[in-house]
Parts: C-alpha cells; structure tokens; sequence
C-alpha cells in the first residue's frame, strides 16, 4: 500500500505532502537525530486527525505528532517512517474570556501569541519557554514545558484546565473545561500533558489565565564566581522573597555572549543573576529596593534595576540569547535540562566545573536557579563527525545523570525524555513505574503506532 496516495483519497490533496523537501523538513527537531517519514499530513480539523488515525490505528502505520519542532530531545523524530502529523496549521486562537479567565486554543498555535492575545485583555499566561515566540502551546503541553516563570507561577500542567485529545480508534476525548477546580474523576488531564504524543493526539486546549501584574521589575546583577550567584540565590529565598523569575548563567555562558555580535550588552564579571519582581506598582517597587540592598551587600561585580516593560525586556534579551551565543561558538551544544533540590545548587555549579576537566568538554551552565532546574550544557568539538567524541560525550553524560540521580534529582525538567534521554530512562524510573507506563501505553495505544521508538520502546 503506497501510504500518500490513501491518504490522499482519504483526506484531500491539500493536506498531504510526499515531496523531498517537506519529507526533509519534517524528519527532526533541534536535536541531531533525524527520519524521514513517508508522507507528512497538515491537520486543519479534529476530523481530519480522526481520520487519518483510525486509517493508521487500522493499517498499524505510525504517527508522529509534532508542532514546531523546536524541542531538544528528538521527541517528534519519526523513528519509524510512516507519518508525520503536522498541527502547524491547527493553529486559532478561538476565545480568550475575561470572565472566565481562560483561552481556547488550537495546538499549533505559538506560545507568544497566545501570551499577546491575553496581554490585550489584561489577562496573563504565565509559562514562557524561552522559545515562546517559535513553540506551540500543543507542544508545550507534550512536554510540560516550564521556562523561568516557573518558580513563581508553575508550568504548563498548572494552567491546562481542558483538552480535547483524539485517540488511536478515532475516538474523541473530551475532558475538563472552563472551569479552574475539577474533581471529576481521575486527572486524564495530567495523563496527557506531558505523555510526548505517546497516549493521544490533542486538538484542542483549554488553559487558564490569571490578571495581568500591573508592575514588573527586573535586576541584573554579576558576581565573581558561580558560587557566589548560587548563594545569592538562596540569600534571596532565605529573605523571604519568591521572584517571579531567578536566574543564574556561568562565566562560559557570558564569554559565548560576549563573542557573539548578535548580543548587545553583556555586563562584566563571571557569574550572572537575574531577579524578576511583579505585582502592584507600590510592592513591586519596595521589593525591588529590599532585592537590591540585599545583593548590593554582596559586592556583585555589576549591578542593574529596570523598573518597567521595555527596560526589563533589555535585560532579558541577553538570557534569551544564550542558547544562540553558545551555538555560535562553533561546538556542538548538547543541553540536558537537569534539576535538583535546591540545596544542591551550589554542588550541581562544582560538580560541572569537575566534570568539565575530568572529561576535556567545556561546559557552560545557565538557567532557573530558583527551581533547581539549570540547563547543563556540554560543548563538544567534532561531535557529529567523530564517534570517539560522541562516546566521551556519553561518558560525560553518564556520569552528570548518575550524580543528580544520586541528589534526589530528575534528568529532565521541561524538554521531556524523547530519544536524547531513552538512554537512561531505566536509571531514572524505577521498576514499577516503568510497568505502568507500559500499561498505559498498552491501554491507549495497543498497536504502538504513536511515537514509537522512544523512551517506552
């Protein structure tokens, strides 16, 4: 059976593609792992995703769901050809209500569109990857996306409130709603958000918003050494304040951004801090000189306030342009998005340093200190061309896992498991939980045609 062509008398020409190019186009993320499927197929509808599931589901051929395609774990690799279900273009925006303080969206919709769309009725979603203005909101709920936000406000699962999810048979789910308290049940909700596209396709998503904060302050501060942010951090906790957003990055980081024309201004010293305040006007600004006074004691190498939107975005762009600076260094930029109790922060910042000389790879750290998720990032020379690199580089990673493993931590915080992490997958779950996944997969998806050939495979 020639796959494209059934497809075509089933769902129309128009949205169905098997040209080189858009094959190409849809064989990977921003991972290094990469299939071409056989056939792409462009979803517009629920119906159109039934269809084509019920044909899959009946015919045993696989599907891999995938957005943007801007995840770092090769989530929406399709491993085994068949076809890749692109929900780009399911992407409407069909009610933000004040009232009920929610938005109704389509998966493909991007992040930051659904972040304006709020903003414009003084409304506030809060999670913020920082590919917001690239991902889709459907992506984000595959992988429970976080960003820096997260310390304050929560990740994705805490604001999906509804979902509308197309299983294997063809069936349509609907659970939850319009409503912020739901009690109905088990919380098939969180069953999907994070799954990977692994139990059901979601068509529909139902999030809640909260009001708008009035006032926002950021300040930027530089330290001698990561140690130093990384104590600064809990002195901040410790005073009794929970920023909005707290990050740190390391002297690498800095160096990468300081190297790279597309950054404006990188301040001085080898640690970085960022502290986000929002609220009332009136509290956001005694905050801010509390904040201040309390870094300032510290004697930071630089230090910066800004005190509204546009001010606080400049403070910002350098974070956000982190992961292209490091990119630009040339190396091979392998982001694991480790996290680990809090009061390992310090020893996660030492244990980096040792395992950079023990290993030979430079490795620059930066992220969300507040929550103990810092993106560990191995930088590795010849990574793709030389697999005597590419098994240091595993070593390396072995060993970074097995230590926050040991610490209590995860490996993964907001990219998910996908084929980067299948790896160690065994390491990080434990008997018992892998049987119910199993068991879970087998209930949903008996045929294994969503997203084979990752972490439960």
């Amino acid at each position: 059976m020639k796959i494209a062509s059934a497809l075509r008398k089933l769902l129309g020409d128009q949205i169905v593609a098997d040209d080189a190019q858009t094959l190409t186009d849809h064989s990977g993320d921003k991972w290094f792992a990469r299939e071409t499927p056989e056939v792409v197929v462009f979803a517009q509808s629920t119906d159109d995703v039934r269809k084509l599931l019920r044909f899959a589901n009946e015919n045993k051929v696989s599907v891999t769901g995938r957005g943007a395609g801007y995840g770092y774990v090769g989530s929406c690799v399709p491993v085994r050809k068949g076809i890749a279900l692109s929900l780009a273009r399911m992407n409407r925006i069909r009610e933000v209500s004040f009232d009920d303080a929610i938005a109704i969206v389509e998966p493909g919709v991007i992040t930051a569109e659904l972040k304006r769309a709020a903003r414009e009725q003084k409304l506030f979603y809060p999670p913020d990857p920082a590919s917001f203005e690239h991902c889709t909101v459907g992506g984000n709920v595959a992988t429970n996306a976080g960003g820096p936000r997260c310390l304050k406000y929560g990740v994705t699962r805490n604001y999906v409130t509804g979902l509308e999810v197309v299983l294997v048979s063809g069936d349509v789910l609907r659970i939850g709603g319009r409503v912020h308290k739901n009690k109905t049940g088990f919380d098939l909700i969180s069953l999907f958000v994070g799954s990977e596209g692994m139990l059901g396709i979601v068509t529909e998503i139902t999030v809640r918003l909260l009001p708008l904060p009035p006032a926002r302050a950021t300040l930027s501060a530089s330290f001698n050494s990561m140690s130093e942010a990384a104590a600064m951090v809990q002195q901040i906790f410790a005073a009794g304040f929970l920023p909005s957003s707290l990050e740190i990055a390391d002297k690498f980081t800095l160096e990468a951004a300081r190297k790279d024309s597309g950054v404006a201004h990188v301040p001085s010293g080898n640690a970085h801090l960022l502290v986000d305040l929002d609220g009332q006007e009136e509290t956001v600004s005694m905050e801010m000189r509390k904040v201040r006074d309390l870094v300032q004691s510290q004697k930071p190498t630089a230090l910066e306030v800004a005190t509204n939107e546009a001010e606080c975005e400049k403070l910002w762009a350098l974070r956000r342009q982190f992961s292209n600076s490091l990119r630009a260094t040339g190396l091979t930029k392998l982001n694991e998005d480790i996290v680990v109790p809090r009061s390992h922060l310090v020893d996660l910042i030492a244990f980096a340093e040792g395992l950079s000389k023990r290993s030979g790879f430079p490795i620059a750290c930066f992220g969300h200190a507040g929550d103990g998720n810092i993106h560990v990032n191995i930088m590795a020379d010849r990574y793709n061309r030389e697999a005597t690199v590419r098994e240091k580089v595993q070593a390396a990673l072995d060993e970074l896992f097995a230590q926050v493993l040991a610490w209590g931590g995860v490996i993964t915080g907001e990219h998910g498991i996908g084929l980067a992490k299948k790896r160690w997958w065994p390491q990080a779950s434990n008997e018992v939980a892998r049987d119910l996944h199993q068991t879970l997969k087998r209930a949903l998806d008996p045929n294994n045609i969503l997203n084979p050939g990752k972490f439960l495979d």
